[in-house]
Formats: C-alpha cells, structure tokens, sequence
C-alpha cells in the first residue's frame, strides 16, 4: 500500500502513565495509506499493545508488536485483511519469545494487542490479552473484543457473575497474550452481541462502518477503573480530542495504577469526495474503461441504428409512391419501424428511436418511366420465420 498525508477517518490519540509512577509500557500507533490502482481505497490502520514484564522489558516488547504488525499492514494489498493481522500478530509473539529467551533481563517479557484495520468502510480486527475495542453506535457501546482472562473465562463457563469480575482476585490473570512459550492464536471474533456464536462473530469481520460511528481501542488501565457507559457518555458528550483526556483524567482521579492507552477513530458524517470509499474488489480486479473506447462504441451504434432506419425506409417504399404496411414490425399504435435496444448504449427499459426520414423521394424523372403497357412490378413480400414454441 501507499503512505496517505491524511486519514479518511478522524484518529485522536493518547497515552498517560498513570498514577502509580511505573514507567509507561503501552505503545500505540496509527497510520493512512491508500491501495494502488486506478480507484485506489483509503485504509487506516491503529494499533494499541500493553507491555508485560519488569526491568523495562514490557515496553520492549510492547514496541515490538507494534512494529512488526504495522509493517505487515503496510507491505499488504489490503486484499485479506483478517490474513494479513493474525500472521503478523502470531509472528510478533515468536519475535518477542525469541529475544526474552536470549537475554535475562528480557525474560517472562509479553504484551497484549488490540488492532483495527478499516479498509473503505469495513472494519477487521485482531486482538489478544485484556486490551479492548468498542464500537460506539447511536448512542451505543458495544464491545467487539472479548477479554482473554481468567475471570472473562469463568464468566462464560457460568461460575462466576459479570458483575464480580472487577473485585475477583484473578480478575487480572491472562490467558493468553503474546510472547507465550506456547504458539498463540489471534482472536479474530467481532461480538456485536452478547452470548453471540464465534461463529456469527467471525463472520462480523468486514463490518460496515456508518458515519458517527467511533471504533475505541485502550488498555487496561482504562477499562478496569472506568465502566462501559462512563466511556458512551464522556465521548458523546465532547470532541474526540477532549473526550478521550477526560477518560485518561478519570482513570488517574480513581487511582491510575496502570499505564493509560486510548486510540480513537470516528467516521465523518461526510468522507471527502478524494478519499471516497469504493468496493476493494472493483478497485482491484476492474480497470476504467478508455474514453476513447466508450466514443467509438457510441459512434458505431449511432451508425447502425441510421442504417437500420434507412434500410427500412427503403424497404417499406413502392414505386407507385405508396408505403407497404409490415404489421410484424410496427409498434402498436404508431407508424415507426421497431429497433431491438442496445444493451450496450441503453439502460434496461429504454427502447432506443431512429429518426425516420418524412420527405419522400423525388419523383423519377420521365426517361426513367415504364414503357406504356409495361405491368408495374409487385413487391414479393420477405418470407416470415415461425419459431414453434
């Protein structure tokens, strides 16, 4: 893909170390670019990864993730999105094992990532560990990822309430997150409803985007001190750019005692007519057709259809100056020789006119007539086809 100066969506980001004077393990990055073509598509690519490990090993890690995937995005087509983010985000996992088993200090180090790639106005994530994405719709929130933690897993086994989840002990155990020693698998499903199918979820992927919509990605240090309708309320009720400090104000007011990370895009009520949205696959597979080309289809059919009108004139002419009636071939209640449309130059359920020529011919000359007694010639009317149906 093609670096773009500007995104087709607004982006606002940041990030806060929070309250508890740790240093700041979160890493984020958002990037435009457009698909090469003739119709080239505006994709925006964000990004956020919450570091795990001490010794400064999490940002580490965190920064690697953040690379390696925004690298394979911007090396895509854009053509398998969903592809494109689970390779990356399972290779950065390798990355980061690799180097926390070649240094002491880097050992045990890990992250966890959301990601949102939106390609036109479709919508494909990835995610693993406890860093989020929400969608924010009509005055809804919705969460598109699902939390890989043990309190989330044992919500969904039945054992313990939602509602216990923040005050449980193990409420910030991870199950899964990259740089496992065990191969990690991206989590590819898009909820947009509670108790939904994976199987419904994963076929969210691609999800169209509305104007006003908000796709909201953070980490944890956001979410586990500030509740689901807490978000709705602040970004509805404040630009982007102040909405999102006034979350990380928040956090820090209820203790802060993690890193804050908070990435969000919002669809304009109006894209630009330059970075319009077009369907990947007319911009991929299908080429504009040369002017040129079209003119002369144009002229050709322009063409035959004043030869069908004067082959029809002529036909339909006697000599003794009167005209033969061809019923077959006279729309009902008119005089005018029917033409088949084109499809090429008409739109369905147009029927396309030739102009029909009023003035008769002149009248031959008196060297030209008959000899007296000569029997006028008779017009021998053209065989009819019959189709048996």
């Amino acid at each position: 893909m093609i670096p773009a100066e500007r995104a087709h969506l607004k982006a606002s980001a940041i990030t806060n170390p929070g309250m508890s004077g740790k240093n700041n393990e979160d890493r984020y990055a958002v990037a435009a670019f457009r698909t090469e073509g003739e119709r080239p598509v505006p994709v925006l690519f964000a990004i956020v990864s919450d570091g795990i490990g001490g010794h400064r090993a999490g940002e580490v890690a965190a920064e690697m993730v953040v690379e390696t995937v925004s690298q394979a995005v911007a090396q895509s087509n854009a053509s398998n999105p969903v592809q494109t983010l689970r390779e990356s985000v399972m290779r950065s996992s390798q990355e980061i094992l690799v180097q926390a088993e070649s240094s002491p200090e880097k050992k045990g180090m890990g992250a966890t990532c959301a990601c949102a790639l939106v390609v036109g106005d479709r919508l494909y994530i990835a995610y693993v560990g406890d860093s989020r994405l929400y969608l924010i719709r009509n005055g809804n929130i919705q969460q598109l990822s699902i939390d890989h933690t043990w309190v989330q897993e044992a919500v969904d086994a039945g054992v313990i309430d939602p509602g216990q989840t923040k005050e449980h002990p193990n409420a910030h155990v991870i199950r899964r997150y990259l740089g496992s020693k065990h191969p990690v698998e991206p989590d590819t499903r898009l909820r947009l409803a509670v108790n939904e199918e994976d199987s419904r979820s994963e076929g969210n992927q691609g999800l169209h985007l509305r104007p006003n919509d908000h796709v909201l990605l953070c980490s944890d240090g956001l979410t586990d001190l500030v509740q689901d309708h807490e978000i709705l309320a602040i970004m509805q009720a404040s630009d982007p750019e102040k909405a999102i400090k006034k979350l990380v104000e928040l956090a820090n007011k209820r203790g802060g005692h993690d890193n804050i990370t908070i990435v969000d895009l919002r669809v304009p009520d109006l894209l630009p007519d330059a970075t319009q949205p077009v369907s990947l696959s007319a911009s991929l597979d299908k080429k504009k057709r040369p002017t040129w080309l079209i003119l002369l289809i144009g002229l050709t059919i322009l063409m035959i259809l004043i030869l069908a009108a004067g082959g029809a004139y002529l036909f339909l002419w006697r000599p003794d100056g009167s005209q033969a009636t061809a019923t077959a071939s006279i729309q009902p209640g008119g005089t005018q020789p029917a033409i088949s449309p084109s499809l090429d130059s008409t739109s369905a359920g147009e029927t396309p006119t030739a102009e029909v020529i009023s003035t008769p011919l002149e009248t031959p000359g008196a060297d030209l007539q008959p000899a007296p007694g000569t029997p006028k010639p008779t017009l021998t009317p053209w065989p009819t086809n019959t189709i048996a149906p």
